[in-house]
């Protein structure tokens, strides 16, 4: 028998695991606070929706990361106190952000996290780490998904300069 064999959540975190647990649930306390500030500020119903659904996830992300920490003798970061409501013909114009600025900070987010959760995936020698962030992974990807496909549909998406010239095929 290994020397980390057996119910993995028996095991001890290494200083990594618990520094990405800790770091993660500090970014989705933050993403609760910033996406419900984006939130005020969307005025597209769409993004909206999308809005609440990640405001849900970041809460769960929050919750569970800081749930393993406190199992394991870790104290969470304290949470950020909640955001007052906002109605968005209250914010000045100049003030305001757009629906065509929320969608690509969502986007680069979402791809940030994704690669952060690929990191802690990739050093966790806890199984339940690992799959924890894997799970995350997945839903981001499929956000991301849901992201790029609504900017591609309301004209929001500015993509990165195309190359349509393509060779010419030679035949043998």
């Amino acid at each position: 028998m290994g020397i980390l064999s057996g119910n993995p959540k028996d095991e001890p975190l290494h200083y990594g695991e618990i520094y990405d647990l800790w770091t993660f649930s500090v970014k989705a306390k933050g993403c609760v606070s910033i996406y419900q500030a984006y939130h005020y500020h969307a005025g597209d119903k769409d993004l909206k929706n999308l809005l609440d659904d990640l405001i849900k996830q970041s809460k769960l992300e929050e919750q569970e990361c800081d749930a393993v920490l406190i199992n394991n003798g870790i104290a969470p970061s304290p949470s950020l106190p909640e955001r007052p409501q906002a109605n968005l013909n209250d914010i000045p114009v100049g003030a305001r952000l757009t629906d065509q600025e929320i969608a690509p900070l969502i986007a680069a987010d979402i791809a940030a996290s994704m690669a952060a959760c690929s990191l802690t995936m990739g050093k966790s020698i806890r199984e339940d780490i690992g799959a924890l962030f894997a799970k995350y992974n997945a839903l981001k990807a499929a956000t991301g998904l849901r992201i790029l496909q609504m900017s591609k549909e309301k004209g929001w998406l500015v993509p990165p300069p195309l190359h349509v010239k393509r060779p010419e095929l030679v035949e043998a």
